[in-house]
């Protein structure tokens, strides 16, 4: 095999990590003190159709359990930490130096979420400027380290930072909050990062039972609400994600692009005294609706060729977070392991070998997702897979001792199947997205095994 040229170096350079892909994901809280171990919830998570967690600190022993898993992390600076950061990038790079770095690349941590509903939680205290600085900072010392294209910087917004939502084609940011809310917004557009809300229809209908439909609230094709532009809303999730576009187009910024990502939305099954709202039956409905959303790919009537990723809210009940009864039973599961309710977390194409999803229940020893590969295309150009190869082989951290002469992979003796199995290895072990198997497009992804002879191609 030829060594490292210029020609690795450049296709390295073209590599792009942070694609703009739909996903399921879910927020993973830890205040409970009956929870399942970090390892069980890794484990259990790589046989759904969950490829993407947030967590709201960075425990390590979470970010240790996620290693190697292909399930992409977004881990988060307590809002108490935000002033510390927000200083000078020293401090930023002490934080990422002593959180993040250590547990890279094997955990793919793809985001940090700076505070959470920092500009809404606690006014009278916390400095709305700090919050970008903040960002900015980690953001910087991010592109010193070569990794900000990996790790994006944002931070989640609760819908408190509206004048308004209704309308959703006349929503505004907050009168006090324009300036930030600029900053931010521009921060977002310039770094490719994508602006995070937690919404929450549930809320909505439990404060004005006798105004909103609960079909409305749950997702469900309702009669529709009409916007005075013209847009016909059948549920209030979208509403809600189009009045935030529309502030962050009165902000200046229609042309250009930012993401919207849900970061947090859910529903309770459990409530006060009178809350008729929060029940397994309707936080089935609600959550199970939410995840074919997440699937849809489907955009808002504002917008609908734009995907959104969401965040289901929540893994597990936490029964030691603060407030009331509903905000203890947003969760999926109960701290024992258990279903609160039957919501369908399969994946339609996992290797589960016969297990169940439950934490307290045998776990699937398969890999997570499809059984897939990747290989080169069958006419792909020499010269790249050469340069595929040696990046492979070279910065991409692939073993590759089984091509070698010795090796079970070595016949045939051919640049194409030695290529086909480096790719395959990288694209296994860093996540098996789509843009893993790309390879300045030489890369095919295939159902069928190319393993062949005493040759295994891994799955993971």
């Amino acid at each position: 095999m030829a060594p490292a040229s210029l020609l690795v170096l450049l296709f390295l350079a073209t590599l792009s990590p942070f694609p703009n892909v739909s996903a399921v994901g879910v927020n993973y809280g830890t205040l409970g003190n009956n929870l399942p171990s970090p390892k069980k919830v890794a484990q259990l998570l790589q046989s759904t159709l969950i490829d993407k967690v947030k967590i709201y600190d960075t425990n390590p022993e979470i970010l240790g359990a996620f290693s190697n898993t292909g399930i992409d992390l977004i881990v988060a600076v307590e809002n108490y930490h935000v002033a510390n950061i927000s200083t000078d990038t020293s401090a930023a790079d002490e934080w990422l130096t002593n959180r993040v770095v250590p547990f890279i690349p094997a955990t793919s941590i793809v985001a940090i979420a700076v505070g959470n509903e920092y500009l809404t939680t606690d006014p009278d205290h916390l400095k709305p400027n700090a919050l970008i600085q903040a960002m900015q900072n980690l953001h910087a010392v991010l592109v010193q380290r070569g990794l900000d294209r990996k790790i994006k910087v944002t931070t989640p917004h609760s819908m408190a930072v509206l004048a308004s939502s209704f309308p959703p084609s006349a929503s505004t940011f907050a009168t006090t909050l324009m300036p930030v809310m600029t900053s931010i917004v521009g921060f977002l557009a310039d770094t490719g990062a994508p602006f995070m809300v937690n919404a929450y229809p549930y809320f909505a209908y439990r404060d004005n039972p006798g105004m909103v439909d609960l079909e409305y609230a749950l997702l469900g094709n309702a009669s529709g609400v009409r916007d005075p532009k013209g847009y016909v809303y059948s549920n209030m999730l979208d509403a809600q994600v189009d009045a935030v576009r529309s502030a962050i187009i009165a902000l200046g910024f229609g042309n250009r692009t930012v993401e919207m990502t849900i970061s947090e939305s859910g529903w309770p099954s459990k409530g006060e005294s009178g809350d008729d709202a929060a029940t397994p039956e309707n936080a089935k409905t609600y959550n199970t609706r939410l995840i074919e959303r997440a699937q849809s790919n489907k955009g808002t009537p504002m917008s609908p060729k734009k995907n959104i990723e969401i965040f289901v809210f929540a893994l597990f009940n936490e029964n030691k977070k603060e407030g009331g009864v509903s905000e203890r039973n947003f969760g999926m599961f109960n701290g024992d392991g258990s279903k609160v309710y039957e919501v369908d977390l399969s994946c339609q194409f996992c290797s589960s070998n016969g297990g169940t999803l439950g934490f307290g229940e045998k776990m699937s020893s398969g890999v997570r997702g499809p059984s897939v590969w990747c290989v080169a295309k069958p006419h792909a150009d020499e010269k790249v897979l050469q340069a595929v190869l040696d990046f492979c082989c070279g910065p991409g951290g692939v073993d590759c001792r089984e091509i070698y002469e010795s090796g079970d992979c070595f016949a045939p003796d051919k640049l194409h199947a030695h290529a086909s199995y480096a790719m395959n290895v990288y694209y296994q072990i860093h996540g098996r997205n789509y843009w893993n198997c790309d390879f300045k497009g030489t890369g095919l992804v295939t159902f069928s095994d190319p393993s062949y002879g005493t040759c295994k191609y891994s799955q993971q």
